[in-house]
């Protein structure tokens, strides 16, 4: 596994078989962007491990681009036309995502579809424990994850015209079956504790039932920061968005307090002196949460750890098979296998 780094959201030269056409590119950007001047750089960001990100810089202004992989691939996967409309819907909304410019659904301009935003300035925590904030700014970069958190299952989807985003009701047992079937469909090895949550899972599900609008990726490696206040300025990647339960928005995020050790490069706070860091204990967290969120304390907690250690277990074999098929957006992607285990062993 890569060595910790502070902060995500590197930029290099595009990687081999990830070159965008420059000219056509530029030539859409003119039509589609108000105020689009070239000529146009293109470099590439070091993570999107599912849909290659690009840097585009200008004269005058710095876009990102975020585009669907070549090659063949999986049902319902890189939906990043679902990504272009749900930030549409929330910027209009005052909720902070980057500012959407243009979606193109034509595979001629460059290959496959995509869609360009503004660049946002900030921060992206690569470790859990931002070991560079001092510890009142270390509480306040928590607080707002939670605060802003909270603040996304607050709207209303018919506000947001995102009614038809997703199906509701059923929301964990149509992921457990989603992400059971993309497993199956991406299976490089055998993983017996994959198998023993497959089997489980659909019978330990809670039966209460509610709706919101959910991101589906809320960590601290898709919420950029103020460059230099401990505030949440940009929630990115909404490849998994969807509408759904909060509760699996909640404690997908709370897995910085459960994550197993060694099994992912942004750390994990299990075993961390959290008082030290200025840092609240899971349970803490989660009130906080619940009280801005104005829910009854959450029963089960352990059902949701294991869900969601399990849907990251699938989405990393994803990448896994995609890197053996060498179609992975990111040049680390096959180093990821033993982490299918981990999660799935922790689940269980």
């Amino acid at each position: 596994m890569s060595a910790l780094k502070k902060y995500l959201g590197d930029v290099g030269e595009v990687r081999e078989g990830h070159a965008l056409d420059a000219r056509a590119l530029e030539a859409f950007l003119g039509r589609a962007v108000k105020g689009f001047a070239g000529p146009l750089g293109i470099r590439q960001f070091a993570g999107g491990q599912s849909n290659p990100t690009y840097l585009i810089t200008t004269p005058d202004r710095a876009y990102v681009l975020r585009r669907k992989p070549f090659g063949q691939l999986l049902a319902s996967a890189h939906q990043i036309d679902r990504e272009f409309r749900v930030m549409q819907a929330l910027g209009q909304a005052g909720f902070p995502v980057p500012e959407t410019l243009a979606y193109c659904a034509d595979e001629d301009v460059i290959g496959a579809p995509f869609y360009v935003m503004a660049h946002i300035e900030g921060r992206i925590f690569s470790d859990c424990t931002m070991p560079d904030l001092k510890c009142a700014e270390r509480a306040a970069a928590f607080d707002s994850a939670n605060e802003t958190l909270a603040r996304l299952h607050s709207f209303d989807l018919a506000a947001l015209d995102l009614e038809d985003f997703g199906r509701p009701g059923n929301y964990f047992a149509r992921q457990i079956a989603r992400w059971s079937k993309q497993y199956d469909a991406s299976r490089t090895d055998d993983v017996p504790e994959m198998e023993k949550l497959i089997a489980w899972l659909p019978g330990a599900i809670p039966p209460d039932e509610e709706t919101r609008l959910i991101h589906g990726d809320y960590s601290f490696h898709n919420l950029l920061f103020h460059p230099r206040e401990p505030r949440v300025v940009g929630v990115l990647d909404w490849e998994l968005s969807t509408t759904g339960h909060p509760l699996g928005d909640l404690t997908y995020h709370a897995m910085e307090w459960y994550r197993p050790a060694g099994s992912d490069p942004r750390g994990t706070l299990d075993g961390a002196d959290l008082a030290a860091l200025g840092v609240p204990t899971l349970e803490a967290y989660v009130a906080r949460y619940c009280e801005r969120a104005g829910r009854a304390p959450i029963e089960r907690l352990s059902f949701y750890q294991a869900y969601n250690l399990f849907r990251v277990a699938a989405i990393v074999q994803g990448i896994v098979a995609r890197a053996r098929a060498g179609t992975a957006a990111s040049a680390e992607a096959g180093e990821q296998a033993p982490r299918v285990r981990a999660y799935a062993a922790a689940a269980l």
